[in-house]
Formats: C-alpha cells, structure tokens, sequence
C-alpha cells in the first residue's frame, strides 16, 4: 500500500499559516511572494527586491509549526544603477565595522551581483556573522559563503558541548537526539517535532568550538 503522509490534509491550513506569518514579519515588505504547500514541503516563489527579505521569508516561513521542508524560488529583482565594485567596496566596509570578525580574515569577490566569501574563521558564529552583515548591502542578488571554520578542539570535547547545550536547551528534547563528532565535523540523528527544533539544535552543534561542519541528520515528526 503507498504511503500518504499524515499531514497532506492540512496543506491548505500550513499554506494559510506561512501566508499570514510572511505578513507579519515587518522585514518582508514584498506583495509578490506566492506560497504553495503539499506534503508540509512549502514552495515560496515570486520575487522581492532585496536578498535580505528574500532570507527573511525563508527564515519566517520555517518558524511555522507544521513546516517540513522550504523550496525558496524567490528570485531577487534588484533596482537598477549598482555595480559589482560597488557591492564590493560596500561588502567590505560592513566586515570592517564588524568586531566579531578578524580583521582581514575574509575576502570579497563580487559578479554580477552574487558575493563571494573566502576566508578562514575560528567560531562558526563569526562565518554566519559575516554573512549576515554582508547580506543587507544594497544590491546583492545571492551570498555564497565558502569561510571556513578551523578546528581547534578534540572530537570528545566537542560531542560533550554539543549535548550538554541541548540538554540545557528549553526548545529541544535532547534524548531523541544524537550526537558524533570526528574532525570537526558533526552529525545529529534522531527526530525533533519541528523545523524550529531542528535549526535549533543544529545552532546547538553549530556553537560549539571547533566545529567545522554541521551535517543535520534529523527528522521532523509533528
């Protein structure tokens, strides 16, 4: 017999949801934003002019209780008159007024819009920091951020953090979560009860020092 999700008769529901938390978010100003829902898997598309809102509306949109999956087919129309160099010089002056990032530490490259970041990093909070900084420049399309996290701490010592954070963690149960660690790199397995949960722990693993990569195994079972 095929299997048909359990939630599939509530698509209409989770699309109103996503629709009226979209409108909410006073960073997401765009009326052009579609939403569509099937088996929980959310597809956003339609266009916003900035990437920054582009981001929020993915962000928003997983924050809905029910959200298995977000395909984000938003595509950035950008006004008119900004050049790469510009972006460039703009993307720069933002790491540089950042204190949480190494001076110097990361490099620019920009093309046709997209903004590239190289670089090494020791907190993955310094990474994302980089890019969020980055993102709400004035013309920016895409952000791919290639910043690296160096390892500096033993694979024992890290899978300890990990749990012993989601363990203090309010929003995640942590005995249905999982945790190895070998180089830097970190798995979670098992199930949360949410995408919120999930991005929760995987901010969780993502927090620990020395962590290079998260790889989010986990399972959302409303």
């Amino acid at each position: 017999m095929k299997h048909v999700p359990t939630n599939t008769t509530h698509d209409p529901d989770l699309r109103e949801a996503v629709i009226r938390q979209l409108s909410w978010e006073p960073g997401i100003r765009s009326k052009d934003i579609a939403v569509t829902a099937r088996d929980g898997v959310i597809t956003l598309s339609g266009f916003t002019h900035s990437y920054n809102e582009k981001f929020e509306a993915e962000r928003a949109t997983k924050a809905v209780y029910g959200v298995l999956g977000v395909a984000n087919d938003i595509e950035v129309k950008l006004a008119p008159g900004r050049t790469d160099p510009e972006i460039a010089r703009d993307a720069v002056a933002a790491l540089e007024t950042n204190i949480s990032i190494p001076d110097k530490s990361i490099k620019v490259s920009v093309r046709d819009g997209v903004v590239i970041l190289d670089g090494k990093v020791e907190w993955n909070f310094q990474r994302e920091s980089a890019e969020s900084c980055v993102r709400t420049v004035p013309g920016v399309a895409e952000i791919r951020n290639n910043v690296a996290v160096k390892p500096r701490i033993s694979t024992a010592a890290v899978e300890g953090k990990i749990e012993d954070a989601l363990k203090r963690s309010a929003e995640v149960d942590a005995r249905r979560i999982t945790v190895t660690a070998n180089s830097g790199t970190v798995h979670l397995y098992g199930n949360v009860r949410s995408w919120a949960e999930r991005d929760t722990a995987q901010r969780a693993a993502w927090a620990a020092p020395g962590v290079a990569q998260v790889h989010n195994h986990l399972s959302i079972v409303p």
